[in-house]
């Protein structure tokens, strides 16, 4: 409201390049802190992408996790959303320093938030919030103890970002490295549910 007010303010008294410039950065908020509303696909043992971007990692640990991370650009709608549904355990904010959020070690480095999920189909699933080179700030909608829909709204990261995933072992990947993805809407993994249940492979085999 601020840069349109000043926009309009600077067109009246008719100083024509500050009112482009400044319209040309209303357009890029606007843009910017779009919302859209998304159909998640359902499904429970699906995964789907907590974030807009491209995936930048995808594959299996040394330590039997799986790890997508997707790297969302200041063109990308930048509202997380939660990937499964289940109840949020534990949130754990850390400052940090300013790292560009494609960098391999933001995770370690950057602002960031850690959601740990218990997902209603089973798992511990965990996401994290990583705020990019410009302008961090990272804001949460959930609470630990809130219970979550699969695509619902938790928070959101401001410009240039990133949201790295961990799947235990019991799922399948989706997607791969330049893949695009979209929150709620993309699945990026899917859990083999006959694996959870008793009596499943799993179970045969002990």
């Amino acid at each position: 409201m601020p840069t349109a007010i000043a926009m309009v303010a600077t067109w009246l008294l008719c100083w024509s390049a500050t009112a482009t410039i400044l319209l040309l950065l209303l357009a890029f908020m606007v843009n910017f802190f779009r919302d859209p509303e998304r159909d998640t696909p359902k499904g429970e043992g699906l995964f789907v992408s907590p974030a807009d971007g491209k995936v930048i990692r995808a594959e299996l640990t040394d330590d039997g996790h799986y790890r997508v991370d997707i790297f969302m650009n200041v063109f990308n709608v930048h509202v997380n959303r939660a990937p499964m549904a289940g109840r949020i355990s534990h949130i754990a904010y850390t400052r940090g320093s300013i790292i560009n959020a494609a960098h391999k070690d933001a995770g370690e480095h950057n602002e960031r938030n850690l959601f740990e999920q218990q997902a209603d189909a089973g798992p511990v699933v965990r996401y994290t919030q990583i705020a990019g080179l410009i302008a961090r700030r990272i804001i949460s909608y959930v609470a630990v103890g809130d219970q979550v829909k699969a695509g619902q709204r938790i928070g959101m990261i401001r410009f240039g970002s990133r949201v790295n995933c961990e799947l235990p072992a019991g799922f399948a990947l989706k997607v791969k490295v330049g893949d695009m993805v979209s929150a709620g809407l993309t699945v990026l993994a899917e859990l083999d549910t006959a694996k959870q249940q008793p009596g499943g492979k799993d179970d045969e085999q002990a």
